[in-house]
């Protein structure tokens, strides 16, 4: 499973995976129905009007028709944070490989080379199925060369999905309650922390974590509790408190 870190508001690394083959083909597939379905009201809209195609006004819908298709991606993505509406649905969206969000250059120059990678004389999306299937962040060119590519929008880790593999007792007394102000996806990242640094063992990210957190629900540590305790507490303190108000 390939994945890209990308930094979040909080200065923490969170993995995201990177979307494959079948999401840029579900995403780029609806993008396309929605083209059939706007070509198809188009014609009976014309039909309607008894507009002819050699006619100036029937030359003007199909201009405008055919500005939007060839200009639909690099508008969505600019204005919708690097989706268009097949992204959107597939929950893919278009990343910078350092992890911020592309500048218009990259925008601009993936759009470009989107004629190589789905236009005819270039196989009409062989290119870019080749070279999504080879690369190593499944890139087709157009992303190769503006030093892109997509990631699936839902973090590897959601409140669902975290494992609160510990059991409180009954007489569980709550020392942080000011964690019931933080958001699912707080608690979100506060576990991805974890697992990172129980997996690495690289403290500055607990130190980051726990400087936020504190910041956010203005706590003091108690004496004797370091930033690693204060976190698994946090999540202690917020599995009893959810728990009681449900």
């Amino acid at each position: 499973m390939d994945t890209i870190k990308i930094s979040t508001a909080q200065n923490i690394d969170i993995e995201y995976e990177i979307a494959g083959l079948g999401e840029r083909i579900a995403a780029r597939c609806i993008d396309l129905v929605g083209f059939a379905i706007l070509a198809i009201i188009t014609v009976i809209v014309m039909g309607a009007a008894q507009m002819s195609l050699s006619g100036n006004a029937g030359l003007v819908v199909l201009f405008i028709f055919l500005a939007i298709f060839a200009f639909y991606d690099l508008v969505c993505e600019l204005t919708m944070d690097g989706q268009t509406l097949g992204k959107k649905v597939l929950k893919v969206k278009v990343i910078s490989l350092d992890g911020g969000q592309p500048t218009l250059g990259q925008y601009i120059l993936r759009w470009l080379f989107r004629t190589i990678d789905f236009g005819f004389p270039f196989g009409w999306g062989v290119v870019a199925l080749i070279a999504v299937v080879v690369t190593k962040n499944h890139q087709r060119l157009g992303d190769i060369l503006a030093k892109t590519t997509l990631i699936k929008t839902t973090p590897r880790t959601q409140l669902a999905n975290v494992a609160f593999n510990f059991s409180l007792p009954d007489e569980y007394d709550a020392q942080f309650k000011e964690v019931i102000h933080l958001s699912d996806r707080d608690i979100e990242l506060i576990h991805e922390v974890l697992n990172g640094y129980y997996q690495t063992g690289n403290a500055e990210l607990i130190y980051a974590m726990a400087a936020k957190t504190k910041a956010h629900i203005v706590a003091t540590l108690p004496s004797g509790m370091n930033e690693l305790q204060f976190l698994e507490t946090v999540l202690k303190d917020y599995k009893h408190l959810t728990s009681v108000s449900v």
